[in-house]
């Protein structure tokens, strides 16, 4: 094979990679972001009383968060030991497509039934997320990961956009609207479906550890004791150690941001086309800043361009404090537009360049398990202090914390040395 056949391989492989940002955007962008929270909280909570479907769904999402968490790490070292990381990732999409899709069958008062598909369906999209995250390492140089990390949330902006905005006009222009509403949940689950073929056909699984140290025990047990290892060796790699810590912190109010913004702009009077239409333009406006931060990033470094992104976010939290109109949502939705993509792939990127190549999986499923764990909080958080105050405005406050903590432990990660200790050199 010539180095040209070996380029177009390699090229081929990092966008069918990318392409499963594409399919599974559209749960992120229709079912966690956009559409689902507003129907939680105007259909299936319609008889919940007061804020309680906001609260709920607060709860909701902590549950969903808890499972992942409990999930990521043991399946992530089997996904590493097995050699397994495509079949695990098929294996948990399948459950999060099919969970979707019975969001069809969710109507008036069925809150419950729709907290409990969500769940299902949350917990096989961010598990699925682990084992392509670990895929990162293997599909990209050292020197490129930044560049195709972005490239991926850029693809899944204009992918999850793109099925957004058709949802979009399919409740707008239809007589029912609720049925359409049910509608654009199947129509994620195909699309999620269709578009993670390209992934499991061309992007190669990366060799079995097994077969390199001899080991031939059980798969399970050997999670449960490579979770147990992976505490240990986060000793011998301090900057990765440190980054997780900042990134368990300001993912935290990243993460609500993204889940409670459609429901808590419904609570205020916020009406849903005016929801929904914000948040699609969130998606367009993410691709074309998600690719400028990956250029940024070589210029101010990645660490560098992450701290920007929590400044800005930090700014949006107090600005939605004091949101009353749809105008001022659309601008804080266009400013979360401009940092989200970007600071979500710099901070991937910055965790692959400073972890060991043969133990991807394992410490990107203590990546996924952090953030989970850390995600729990920050919903809860919002929900607690939603239900306690009767507004969910110093809820959304209250994630000036995690920005600002989050930022100032991101601040003593010495990012040089931590790509050095893992081994890696661009």
């Amino acid at each position: 094979m010539t180095d040209t056949d070996t380029k177009k391989n390699n090229r081929s492989e990092i966008f069918s990679w990318c392409m499963y940002d594409w399919a599974n955007s559209a749960f992120a962008t229709t079912v966690m972001a956009a559409v689902l929270p507003v129907y939680y909280s105007q259909v299936a909570g319609s008889t919940l009383g007061a804020n309680t479907a906001t609260v709920y769904w607060g709860y909701t999402l902590s549950i969903a968060l808890l499972a992942t968490a409990v999930l990521a790490p043991v399946m992530g070292t089997v996904a590493d030991y097995t050699g397994s990381k495509k079949k695990l990732l098929m294996i948990f999409a399948s459950i999060g497509i099919f969970a979707t899709a019975l969001l069809y069958f969710v109507k008036t008062g069925d809150w419950f039934m729709a907290s409990l598909f969500f769940i299902f369906g949350n917990i096989g999209f961010a598990m699925s997320e682990v084992f392509y995250n670990s895929l990162l390492p293997h599909v990209a140089s050292p020197g490129n990961i930044d560049r195709v990390s972005t490239k991926g949330y850029a693809l899944g902006y204009l992918g999850g956009g793109i099925l957004l905005g058709i949802n979009v006009l399919m409740i707008e222009y239809s007589t029912d609207k609720i049925l359409a509403t049910r509608l654009s949940f199947v129509s994620v689950a195909i699309w999620w479906a269709v578009f993670t073929v390209p992934l499991l056909l061309k992007v190669k699984e990366p060799e079995v550890r097994a077969k390199k140290t001899g080991e031939h025990k059980n798969p399970l047990t050997q999670g449960f004791t490579r979770l147990f290892e992976t505490f240990r060796e986060l000793k011998s790699y301090r900057e990765l150690l440190l980054f997780l810590v900042a990134f368990w912190i300001y993912n935290d109010g990243i993460g609500t941001i993204i889940k409670m913004a459609a429901i808590y702009g419904a609570e205020i009077g916020i009406g849903q086309t005016a929801l929904i239409g914000a948040l699609l333009m969130t998606q367009f406006v993410g691709i074309p800043f998600t690719f400028a931060f990956g250029r940024l990033a070589g210029h101010l470094g990645t660490k560098n361009s992450i701290l920007l992104g929590l400044c800005v976010y930090t700014v949006i939290s107090i600005g939605a404090y004091f949101m009353e109109t749809a105008v001022q949502f659309w601008i804080l939705a266009f400013a979360v537009g401009t940092v989200q993509g970007g600071t979500q792939a710099l901070s991937r990127s910055l965790f692959g360049s400073m972890l060991p190549r043969d133990k991807t999986g394992q410490f990107y499923g203590f990546y996924g398990m952090s953030s989970k764990f850390a995600g729990i909080v920050g919903p809860l958080v919002f929900a607690l202090v939603s239900q306690l105050s009767g507004s969910s405005r110093l809820g959304i406050i209250s994630l000036v914390v995690f920005f600002i903590t989050g930022a100032f432990m991101l601040v003593r990660v010495d990012e040089k040395k931590g790509i050095e200790a893992a081994g890696n050199t661009a």
